[in-house]
């Protein structure tokens, strides 16, 4: 089943018969946002131990028998799972075929248009997938304005347009910077531009995204205070480590095909499925006129081993998945100073 936009909010509120539900996208923060409102919606609260249930990505194969559990207090139970690709795909057809009655609540991130597990959820009469990508325009200034009035502040045009310019990378950032805004000029009043400038810092409208494209083109001061915010907005290390992987896996694809078929970079871009989001095409072709294959192949390496020390207990996740990022980041830096030379 598919939403039009103006069904989503609505929808996040009330699931109705619907059963499985596939967030995806750019907009972490937007994905992590709308998947806490379906669990609210349908169970109450996020953590109630007898109506939420999380599942790890690579315990899959339980989720047909923990959708179809039911709970001891009764009411419908939701089955979370983060992280989730297309290899989810069978697990989730299995969860269709039968009657189980939870609703299971699946974030992703970007997903090809022919995704399998995309199709499936589309197809499917008792499934939906929903696209989550930054905001921007009409839907940015919606957001803003409906996150003051909530607070019982208004917002002057200027300051609303100004706002628009500086946030919408990801929702998370975006609400955490306008509810700071709400907290700071208080309830009742209004936010003019010089409240909107003095209380907007320099993280704001920041991402994972925009730390990642920052490490992979030398632009070392943005991409620690990007990946700061992201950490503080939730972001696990090996979440981080992961969609870096992720970041230099597309990369290394254009860059092979720009070294054995002569494309030159925005045309190996151009044909990357999922495409680069427009916005960051410009980053996307300069990264690709820093990296070689070979290199791309060998910051993969290091970027895997981060992954593994985060995972060993005792570890320093953060320390290490921060040193692995902003290394990229120096070493993108010095490819830099080495073309202008």
């Amino acid at each position: 089943m598919k939403l039009s936009p103006a069904q989503v909010p609505g929808f996040l509120r009330n699931p109705g018969s619907v059963r499985v539900v596939l967030l995806f996208g750019d907009d972490a923060g937007m994905i992590r946002d709308r998947a806490e409102a379906l669990v609210r919606g349908v169970a109450g609260s996020l953590d109630d131990p007898f109506l939420v249930a999380e599942l790890a990505r690579d315990q899959m194969r339980d989720l047909a028998n923990e959708a179809a559990s039911l709970s001891l207090m009764g009411g419908r139970r939701v089955v979370r799972v983060r992280d989730v690709t297309d290899a989810a795909a069978d697990a989730v057809q299995a969860v269709l075929k039968g009657s189980a009655p939870a609703l299971v609540v699946l974030e992703g991130s970007s997903l090809p248009s022919r995704s399998r597990l995309r199709t499936l959820l589309e197809a499917a009469a008792d499934g939906t997938a929903i696209a989550c990508y930054p905001e921007e325009g009409r839907a940015l200034e919606e957001t803003i304005r409906g996150t003051l009035q909530a607070a019982g502040v208004a917002i002057d045009p200027d300051a609303l347009s100004w706002l628009s310019r500086q946030l919408g990378a990801d929702r998370a950032s975006t609400r955490a910077e306008v509810e700071k805004l709400a907290l700071y000029v208080g309830p009742g009043n209004r936010v003019d531009i010089d409240a909107a400038r003095t209380c907007v810092g320099d993280l704001a409208g920041l991402s994972l995204d925009d730390a990642l494209f920052a490490a992979t083109t030398g632009d070392v001061s943005t991409a620690d205070r990007a990946l700061e915010l992201a950490m503080a907005e939730g972001a696990a290390p090996v979440q981080v480590l992961r969609a870096a992987m992720a970041h230099l896996q597309r990369l290394h694809r254009a860059r092979l095909a720009m070294e054995q078929f002569g494309l030159s970079p925005a045309d190996a871009a151009k044909a990357l499925r999922p495409p680069v989001f427009y916005q960051k095409v410009a980053a996307f072709n300069r990264a690709l006129g820093l990296w070689s294959a070979a290199a791309l192949n060998a910051a993969l390496g290091a970027m895997t081993e981060a992954e593994r020390g985060c995972k060993r207990t005792g570890w320093p996740d953060r320390l290490l998945c921060r040193g692995a990022v902003l290394t990229l980041a120096r070493r993108s830096a010095l490819r830099v100073r080495r073309k202008a030379d």
